[in-house]
């Protein structure tokens, strides 16, 4: 028949019109940024979409999954992270083949508190600035200090938040080892489900004073002038500082 839908849990992919729904409700509305995530994972299941094929553009895949295009970005920045998708500037987003997770990253998420996700994130990212500081190649380090720039200059909470972790996975590839590298990976997607998803902001993007670019700064400064001590130190402080910030009303 012309109209054959796969069942998938609580979503319905309709082969027909291309659509992804939920069970029982007819056309979804705006889900929350996890459950925008688990839809977006699913429809690339359901879809079968192949490796190596590119999706369709943001504007039309957001229509066909009916959400909005920030939360749309923010999915899809975690897929990236998970190693499920490419996104190259200019020439798309493309489906690639990641490796057997011991573990899905949606059962991780569920497990992992915000304050679970900074503590971990205390205990690896000053080590892995330590290491940037010994082994970034100047290539790396401009492009930190243009990142730095950038994220002064961010509009919006989510550009905010796209180009923070640009920056903490540039410091990661920066530390010249793969396997911490690949672990960041990991506890970088966490952490931008389980902690970006808690924060209230209240305005639409950080204020000029926003202590987070002071700190952004001394850390790669750090790591620019090769000075491992300061370097870890300005990371552990930037991270406690956002601990604390999230723990201040608790």
């Amino acid at each position: 028949p012309m109209n054959q839908n796969r069942l998938h849990d609580n979503f319905v992919y309709s082969t027909s019109d291309n659509k992804m729904t939920r069970r029982g409700v007819g056309k979804i509305g705006q889900p929350k940024s996890s459950t925008s995530l688990e839809f977006v994972r699913h429809w690339l299941t359901q879809s079968n979409q192949k490796t190596g094929s590119r999706l369709p553009p943001e504007r039309i895949l957001a229509g066909t999954l009916s959400l909005s295009r920030p939360k749309l970005r923010k999915a899809l920045a975690v897929l990236e992270n998970e190693g499920r998708i490419n996104r190259h500037v200019g020439r798309g987003t493309f489906v690639i083949i990641p490796p057997t997770p011991l573990i899905s990253m949606a059962d991780m998420t569920d497990r992992v508190s915000p304050y679970d996700a900074m503590t971990a994130r205390i205990t690896l990212e000053p080590e892995l600035a330590q290491l940037a500081a010994l082994h970034a190649t100047p290539q790396q380090i401009s492009r930190a200090l243009t990142l730095c720039a950038d994220i002064r200059a961010a509009p919006t909470w989510e550009e905010y938040e796209r180009l923070d972790s640009a920056l903490h996975d540039l410091i990661a590839q920066s530390s010249g080892n793969v396997l911490l590298h690949e672990m960041h990976k990991i506890m970088n997607a966490v952490r931008q489900v389980v902690v970006w998803r808690q924060l209230l902001l209240s305005v639409e993007g950080p204020p000029p004073d926003y202590q987070s670019f002071n700190e952004h700064d001394a850390i790669v400064t750090a790591i620019a002038k090769r000075d491992c001590a300061a370097a870890k130190l300005a990371m552990r402080a930037h991270l406690k500082s956002t601990l604390n910030a999230m723990t201040a009303e608790v």
